[in-house]
């Protein structure tokens, strides 16, 4: 009996590589290979890149360089790079690292399998077209293992907003959204295989439109589907945020009182520098209308510190609005130079300027995050229990504000969805009881 081929998978960056990632393994599994935890073992290794954050393709070469004494040993293993890395270096990944042996891009890893082969037949493999065709479609059928009680789907890819930070426009091309019906078809497989939660991604996923009402209609769509529980999206553009998608968060009670929608920054004119094309007072507005259709929602965001120009009054203005908002939690970061796009071109702020106002940022988001997680002790909430914990007989799982609640609760399996009083705050976690 032929012995399956190992492949391993290292995933770097957002929850759309993470789901890209699951889709590559289901393609090569129809080639024959299965998944390893270790790349020890692999006979093909794939590293899925993610291009935003500082210095991401030198770790992808860093990464590539621990690699090259499995290489020497056993010359049949095959290494490829994919994602938006490959997508902006595509041959000089090759050039740099001439031990790779396939380079594909985001919008053309369904045909990876004929990548695989063409490196098994001895070439080069390189892909980093924007192909026609509906990847999606082109990719075999999930297999019908039984999943966890969670899952990500993607519903839309692109960006057409052309941040003046942002490699995406140039990684992952125009923004592009999946038919409507093929979301749902998906959608039930999951739930069909123990799947109790979705979240629906895309890189500007409230641009979806695949849908006549737009990302509201396929929300209200899947709500309909029985089994599927509880409903999240990410990431959003302000801008794109309509009316329907707003009443939504106040009259689909599938969709989760958790929103992730980033600013980056305060200050209209840094703002404006960014190319964001709103303002801080359009962000805040859109706010309070959020909160009055769902009073109690929590606001998750981005921040950028230290973009080109950014003054000591601009970086106030950012955490003016950060005080204004309130946010349950946020992701931020230093400005760092993306070759190729216009901020990249412009007069840089001083490292250490940086690195202060990063470190003033995190601490006042740090005390709001604390303080509405405090907020939450002695109230009632729903948990999707995903794990055990490390103690005996606890249970992990997410609040329906995505905090991490961990509960003793004999008899409580993954996939339970159960009403819990929260009883202490812990600083990333929650502690609670069955209620």
């Amino acid at each position: 009996m032929t012995q399956p081929k190992k492949l391993f998978i290292k995933t770097y960056g957002c929850q759309m590589n993470v789901y890209d990632s699951e889709r590559m393994a289901e393609a090569m599994g129809g080639q024959g290979y299965v998944q390893t935890d270790s790349p020890d073992d692999a006979d093909m290794i794939l590293l899925n890149t993610c291009h935003i954050r500082e210095k991401a393709a030198e770790k992808v070469y860093s990464e590539l360089g621990r690699y090259k004494g499995l290489k020497a040993e056993r010359p049949d293993l095959k290494i490829g790079v994919a994602g938006c890395v490959a997508q902006a270096e595509g041959e000089e990944i090759m050039r740099r690292q001439p031990m790779v042996d396939l380079v594909v891009g985001p919008q053309s890893y369904h045909r990876l399998p004929e990548l695989e082969a063409r490196a098994r037949g001895g070439e080069k493999a390189l892909d980093t077209d924007f192909p026609e065709e509906d990847k999606f479609e082109r990719l075999k059928s999930r297999p019908k293992a039984k999943r966890g009680p969670t899952a990500f789907l993607t519903v839309q890819e692109g960006c057409d907003k052309f941040c003046a930070f942002c490699v995406v426009p140039y990684t992952r091309g125009a923004e592009v959204s999946r038919p409507a019906d093929r979301v749902l078809t998906e959608a039930r497989d999951l739930v069909e295989r123990g799947v109790r939660e979705l979240t629906l991604l895309g890189q500007n996923v409230n641009a979806y439109h695949g849908h006549d009402r737009g990302l509201a209609g396929l929300i209200r769509e899947l709500a309909k589907i029985d089994g599927l529980e509880r409903i999240r999206f990410t990431t959003s553009h302000p801008n794109d945020m309509d009316d329907d998608l707003i009443a939504a968060h106040g009259d689909c009670d599938k969709l989760m009182p958790y929103l992730h929608l980033p600013v980056q920054a305060g200050s209209d004119r840094i703002l404006k520098r960014m190319n964001r094309q709103h303002t801080a007072e359009q962000y805040l507005k859109l706010i309070e209308r959020l909160r009055a259709a769902r009073p109690d929602l929590h606001l998750s965001g981005d921040f950028i510190v230290g973009f080109p120009e950014e003054t000591e009054a601009d970086f106030r203005d950012t955490l003016a609005l950060i005080e204004a908002v309130e946010y349950g939690s946020a992701f931020s970061f230093k400005y760092s130079e993306r070759p190729g796009t216009p901020a990249a071109e412009r007069p840089q702020v001083p490292e250490a300027e940086k690195d202060d106002r990063l470190q003033r940022l995190q601490a006042l988001l740090t005390r709001q995050q604390r303080a509405l997680q405090d907020a939450m002790v002695g109230r009632e909430v729903g948990v999707l229990f995903e794990k055990t914990g490390r103690l005996p007989g606890q249970m992990v799982g997410k609040s329906d504000y995505l905090h991490a609640v961990h509960v003793a609760a004999e008899g409580v399996v993954p996939g339970d969805l159960r009403r819990v009083r929260i009883v202490e705050s812990g600083p990333n976690s929650l502690k609670g009881v069955l209620a």
